[in-house]
């Protein structure tokens, strides 16, 4: 076990100048004494690329050759980059000097543990936990990822029932450390995602590998969101449910996806005719338009589509039954109402 082995902070960036101004000085402020810091630029049309190498020249610079979204924009970058972690990190998240070393702790000690990532709260309201991962990402049998911290549109308020370590089913990508050789060996993240639903591709398939993904709240980062798309843009929409339908054929065990994929239909249709009732017509037709889309993936050959490893749907971050009854029908706010299995 090293106490500071290497870690290079990595953050994507596409037309994010404003975001690099904002956050970069909190990645510059970590405490952690043996790191580098990288800024992935994905092909951007603003002047990121000149701005960082006026104003942060000891930020090192790696330009993609064309926009590959969150997933092959990560893959082509960090080829540039050796070291046993990468922190990956989005480009609207401030970092607490200190969220490092905990996280850097947890993974030493546990050599079997492939990623893990600490409390993510809110930069617009800091005593509220964030959409995007929140205190650590788990699943349910349907296929529905969730979080502690924030079930669906429900958000708690941090009061520390969060600052503990756990096993978890996934890490979120916007604070995200995970180990180098495990990212290569699987591939990386799977490109036909483009953006959203990547990183719980890539912690399943870790899983599925006997890896474990794991959650150390005692540091926190905060996270603006809603970067790329808003969470109302039917682009988003089209990205979550295409992608989510994707993520789980590709990974859950055959014979309960074929049990799942005609019940998830019907789900979707629900959820489609909700927003129409809601007057959101263009959502509840970029549903519809996200099933067209994972048929045509279904029918499409391509290369590693398919990860090869099936474990039955079991483990840490696992909930053996269903978020939306939980919360829709039961009306629960929080996952700790239903699900303790932590």
């Amino acid at each position: 076990m090293q106490k500071h082995p290497h870690v290079a902070v990595a953050l994507l960036n596409y037309n994010g100048r404003n975001h690099l101004e904002k956050y970069l000085p909190t990645v510059l402020s970590l405490t952690y004494p043996n790191l580098s810091v990288w800024v992935i630029d994905n092909a951007s049309t603003d002047d990121s690329v000149s701005f960082l190498q006026q104003q942060y020249p000891q930020v090192q610079l790696v330009v993609n050759p064309l926009n590959g979204g969150f997933a092959q924009g990560y893959n082509m970058g960090l080829r540039h980059i050796e070291s046993p972690y990468i922190f990956l990190l989005n480009t609207d998240v401030a970092v607490t000097p200190n969220v490092l070393q905990p996280l850097v702790d947890s993974m030493e000690k546990n050599a079997g543990m492939a990623a893990i990532q600490p409390r993510i709260c809110a930069d617009t309201h800091r005593h509220y936990f964030e959409y995007a991962g929140a205190a650590g990402g788990y699943m349910d049998m349907l296929g529905y990822p969730f979080c502690r911290g924030r079930l669906f549109e429900s958000v708690e308020k941090d009061e520390g029932q969060y600052n503990d370590e756990q096993l978890v089913f996934w890490a979120s990508g916007a604070a995200m450390l995970m180990r180098k050789k495990l990212f290569d060996d699987a591939g990386g993240f799977y490109p036909y995602f483009f953006m959203h639903n990547e990183e719980i591709d890539w912690c399943w398939r870790m899983l599925n590998k006997g890896y474990k993904i794991g959650y150390n709240g005692h540091e926190v980062v905060y996270h603006l969101g809603g970067g790329s798309l808003a969470k109302e843009n039917p682009r988003k929409t089209w990205f979550n449910f295409r992608n989510n339908l994707i993520m789980i054929s590709r990974n859950m065990p055959l014979g309960w996806l074929f049990l799942l994929l005609p019940l998830r239909f019907g789900l979707d249709i629900v959820a489609a005719l909700q927003m129409l009732l809601a007057g959101n017509n263009s959502n509840a037709l970029a549903v519809m338009k996200a099933w067209v889309a994972y048929v045509n993936w279904l029918v499409k050959p391509g290369n590693h589509k398919w990860p090869g490893n099936r474990k039955s749907f079991a483990g840490p971050g696992r909930y053996s039954g269903s978020v939306v009854w939980q919360h829709f029908v039961k009306k629960h706010q929080r996952a700790a109402d239903f699900y303790n299995g932590y």
